[in-house]
This record gives structure tokens, sequence and C-alpha cells, in this order.
């Protein structure tokens, strides 16, 4: 859980960034992609951001976690298709000679901000 709280601190400093750039005085809602491979457990990064995101302009945000599919690249047959953990074999041929397209990533994919009207 400490690493998932890191990440979690990481990705707050971004989205605190973010909403210094566009002048917003609150974050409604984050939005993140994760791969299986992206060595992190959705759960316990939930979990994380109930603490991490206290006192901070996300504090009363709402974490939308979209887990990725992996899916990856067949050198022998060309063909892009999906897999499954610890099988990453090509579903149209069945070789395993691929590549990896996604699966691997953690996004933040959008961060819905709120700002005052006047401003």
């Amino acid at each position: 859980m400490m690493h998932e709280f890191s990440v979690c601190q990481s990705m707050l400093d971004q989205v605190s960034a973010i909403a210094a750039q566009h002048h917003a005085h609150s974050v409604s809602r984050i939005t993140l992609q994760i791969g299986p491979y992206a060595g992190v457990e959705p759960r316990l990064l939930s979990d994380a951001f109930e603490v991490a995101r206290l006192g901070t302009i996300a504090d009363k945000a709402e974490l939308s976690i979209e887990t990725q599919p992996i899916r990856v690249h067949c050198e022998t047959c060309g063909e892009d298709s999906e897999a499954v953990i610890n099988r990453l074999v090509c579903a149209a041929c069945g070789d395993y000679h691929t590549r990896l397209l996604s699966g691997d990533e953690l996004l933040l994919a959008s961060v819905e901000l709120e700002n005052d009207e006047s401003a």
C-alpha cells in the first residue's frame, strides 16, 4: 500500500498543477486508466487515494479507475489482439512471438475541475 500511496501523491501533484493552470478551486473527479501490468493494485490505489486526497484541492474528488485490456501484436502473423496476463499469445494464430501494445499503462485520463462562475 505504501507504493500506491506514493503513486497517489504523484498523481495529486499533477492534478494540483492542472487545477492551478485552469484557475480551478476544486477537483470533482479524477479518472485513471490502469493496465494489469502497471505494477499497481487498483483496490489498494483507491484505498490510498482516500487518505492522500485529504487537505488537497481534490479533497472531495471521486476517483474513477478504468482497467485497460492487455493487447499484443503478433510478430508472426501481424495481428493485434487481446491477451491474458501470463499468456501473451496471439489470439489469431496462437504464436507466442508477440509484443505488448497495451496493458502496462498508468494514465491520468481526465480531471474534472470546478471553477468560480465569476472568474
